[in-house]
């Protein structure tokens, strides 16, 4: 359990920290990303809110109202994020997979979780009920000894009668 408490709390924390850095980031005037338009992918991407457009060769401030870039900006095929290898599409679909695969393995986590805390309580509860059932036993078991051992003093001084009521008969 504290296993899985502690991989939610690092899952979240990690996608706080991604949140942070794709959408916390903000322009300022310093780091106009139109300064860098006809140097290189590499050193426009050096500023975290630029996006570089491979198609017209331009540095452009990334559209943070309209989370994906518009194909009227830069196609997403064209457009590198990030990394000057990897086109903003492919790196859209592999952070889906990613985040997909996590939330998935979290589900999974909690279920078996789940599961596991279950059968352990239901081998627990066969286990005491074993025990509930052993103790039974063991208690008619003294019962009946204590039975036979009271029966034998009674026939041992004569204290058995044939009719357990005919001292209600006499009086």
């Amino acid at each position: 359990m504290i296993q899985t408490r502690t991989f939610l709390l690092f899952t979240f924390v990690f996608f706080v920290f991604c949140f942070v850095i794709v959408f916390g980031q903000t322009t300022s005037p310093e780091t106009n990303c139109t300064i860098k338009t006809n140097t290189t992918c590499e050193e426009c991407l050096m500023i975290v809110s630029c996006l570089w457009c491979i198609s017209s060769q331009k540095c452009i401030d990334y559209p943070v109202k309209s989370i994906l870039p518009s194909h009227s900006v830069c196609a997403l095929s064209e457009a590198r994020w990030g990394v000057c290898w990897m086109n903003f599409q492919t790196l859209i679909i592999t952070i889906s997979v990613i985040a997909g695969v996590i939330i998935i393995a979290i589900f999974v986590c909690c279920f078996c979780c789940c599961k596991c805390e279950n059968i352990g309580s239901k081998r627990s509860d066969e286990r005491m009920e074993r025990q509930t059932h052993l103790r039974k036993f063991r208690q008619e078991e003294r019962k009946a000894e204590m039975r036979q051992r009271h029966e034998e003093m009674r026939l041992k001084y004569g204290l058995k009668k044939d009719n357990q009521y005919s001292r209600f008969e006499n009086s």
